[in-house]
């Protein structure tokens, strides 16, 4: 398999740029080639099958278990699938977008939500992060094409100067409140189909879900979670913030940039080029 293109640029448009900018989320078709796209789907969803410790039966698990199977940091398991999660050409698409100089790994997940699989409920992800700025962003790369009936991501544009909700976990009073005061807002709800080969990107603090899998077939993604490469580690806040600081950043102190043996520089402006 040629992976070239993993390493070649992608040109944004200003336009592209300026959406990202008001609305803290883009979709860009044609990043990969639906081979790639393939090849990738092949190898994930082995690994996948592999680690997975899931064990109950969807009717039995909570609205958090029914949304996915998430499995957590594949470029530490496989060679194979680092290449994808190491791309200069996504590293470099997440600092375009963030206009920072470079990018760290902050950590990947896999998220498989099953034929069956219930909704993602409405939640920012930054609540869990123990991230001192906004300069986060999601690369959601799906690994098949996701028709609406999927559950692909849904966004409320705009909404990352929302307050309310920030401090929720993802669960059913998640999806209550924030879907309660997104209605009270005018923020469009953009939800649409993924070609094969279309990533989105979304800030951390963009509210999103994801609607169920009414179909038999599983919706497979896999996620790259980038921050800006000089991120400081801050004090975590709550539970989900600790646990991340023990889990993504291991023996970084507070105050420091969060520079562990976990979250290797991806892409740096000032060293990186093209050939």
């Amino acid at each position: 398999m040629n992976l070239d293109v993993l390493y070649e640029p992608y040109v944004l448009s200003d336009k592209q740029l300026d959406f990202y900018g008001k609305n803290s989320f883009i979709k860009i078709k044609e990043v990969l080639s639906p081979k790639i796209i393939d090849y990738f789907n092949t190898v994930i969803s082995a690994k996948v099958d592999e680690m997975n410790t899931q064990t109950l039966p969807l009717e039995k698990r909570d609205t958090y278990g029914k949304a996915f199977l998430q499995i957590f940091n594949l470029w530490t398991q496989d060679e194979r699938i680092r290449e994808l999660l190491f791309s200069k050409r996504l590293a470099q698409l997440a600092s375009d977008l963030m206009k920072v100089d470079g990018v760290r790994m902050y950590h990947d997940q896999a998220l498989f939500k099953e034929g069956g699989g219930g909704i993602t409920p409405w939640h920012v992800d930054q609540y869990y992060w123990p991230l001192t700025t906004d300069k986060t962003i999601t690369a959601w790369i799906p690994l098949q094409a996701v028709p609406l009936q999927m559950g692909p991501l849904e966004f409320a544009a705009g909404s990352q100067h929302i307050k309310t909700g920030r401090d929720l976990s993802i669960g059913d009073e998640s999806e209550t409140i924030i879907g309660k005061k997104l209605r009270l807002t005018n923020c469009p709800k953009i939800v649409e189909p993924f070609d094969v080969g279309e990533i989105s990107f979304h800030s951390g603090w963009i509210f999103h879900r994801a609607g169920a899998n009414s179909t038999q077939q599983t919706r497979k993604v896999m996620t790259i979670i980038y921050m800006d490469k000089d991120m400081i580690l801050k004090k975590p806040e709550n539970d989900g913030q600790l646990n991340d600081w023990n889990t993504w950043c291991p023996n970084v102190e507070i105050g420091n940039v969060i520079d562990s043996p976990l979250n290797p520089v991806l892409f740096d402006r000032t060293s990186d080029n093209y050939s």
